[in-house]
């Protein structure tokens, strides 16, 4: 945490200094990543799954979790919320993309359907940071239970100082360098990770009587398949499956895991190539009959 704090540091120095404008880019990039990274060990943290006892962590990983848009008072209970009910038809929608079946779709309002292909549109998708964080994560909380998710709000004021002060300091290009790129490449890639790991060809979805964790674990959650530098970057939560069936092993030893536990490595995958990306994103509802994710061309 504290390495990836440190090189997440520099990226951010790499920004705002008077360097060259293609010094600045790159290390926004990098700055993008690294905060991937640690968004990963952040919700790592918030499973106990590392550092459970250490009150020094509790205390930073909240602080990030402000920085970052993800205030731990939405982000525990709506992903705990998450791993109890991953892949059920009915309540998994909190801390998930919704899912409706081809029914419910066809008997749905005009309104209803606009709002649900909105969620899962490949550009909502896209700004993430927009829509999932600054929205779905702050706003949207805080506007609902503003005394529980008080933390919401606090994130959001920090945000926006830290955008002003930018601006004062550094003018546009330190805004768009320092805050909005890195932000924009993060919660881009996050957000389509978060889908893809459970909106992939071959999922599963159950109604409450057929549905069990340990299925909803193997069947319904992907394993993503990335080289080992995204891997890093991405800190190895690309093994979803691995993580859903225990969300207590750490992340850095899920691929020891899979190695050791046969019934583990034969899951379901996807990938970042552009084939199984767009696959992926056309996937729309779930077809009881046929028990497939489908589009809804012709619906």
């Amino acid at each position: 945490m504290l390495s990836t704090l440190a090189l997440f540091g520099v990226s951010a120095a790499g920004t705002s200094y008077a360097l060259p404008i293609g010094v600045r880019i790159a290390s926004s990039i990098l700055m993008g990543f690294l905060m991937m990274r640690l968004f990963v060990i952040y919700h790592d943290q918030q499973h106990h799954a590392i550092l459970s006892r250490s009150k020094p962590a509790e205390l930073l990983m909240k602080l990030f979790g402000i920085l970052a848009l993800t205030p731990s008072s939405v982000w525990r209970s709506s992903h705990n919320h998450h791993h109890k009910h991953n892949s059920k038809l009915r309540g998994s929608d909190i801390g998930s993309f919704p899912i409706m079946t081809k029914d419910q779709f066809v008997k749905s309002t005009r309104s209803q359907r606009v709002g649900y292909l909105f969620v899962r549109h490949p550009l909502t998708i896209l700004f993430g940071y927009v829509f999932m964080f600054l929205y779905g994560m702050c706003l949207k909380p805080y506007l609902n239970y503003p005394k529980r998710h008080w933390d919401c709000f606090l994130a959001l004021v920090v945000h926006f100082a830290i955008a002003a002060a930018l601006v004062t300091t550094g003018g546009v290009t330190a805004l768009i360098l320092s805050l909005v790129f890195p932000f924009f490449i993060t919660y881009a890639v996050a957000t389509y990770f978060f889908y893809a790991q459970h909106n992939f060809p071959g999922v599963s979805f159950s109604a409450q009587g057929g549905w069990t964790y340990e299925k909803a674990a193997l069947e319904s959650s992907s394993c993503m398949q990335t080289g080992p530098v995204m891997g890093w970057f991405t800190a190895n939560i690309s093994y979803h499956h691995i993580h859903h069936l225990n969300a207590r092993i750490p992340f850095y030893r899920l691929p020891e895991a899979m190695r050791a536990i046969s019934a583990l490595q034969s899951p379901k995958v996807t990938s970042l190539r552009p084939s199984d990306i767009r696959r992926c994103l056309s996937l729309k509802v779930w077809d009881v009959e046929s028990q497939q994710m489908v589009g809804v061309q012709g619906l």
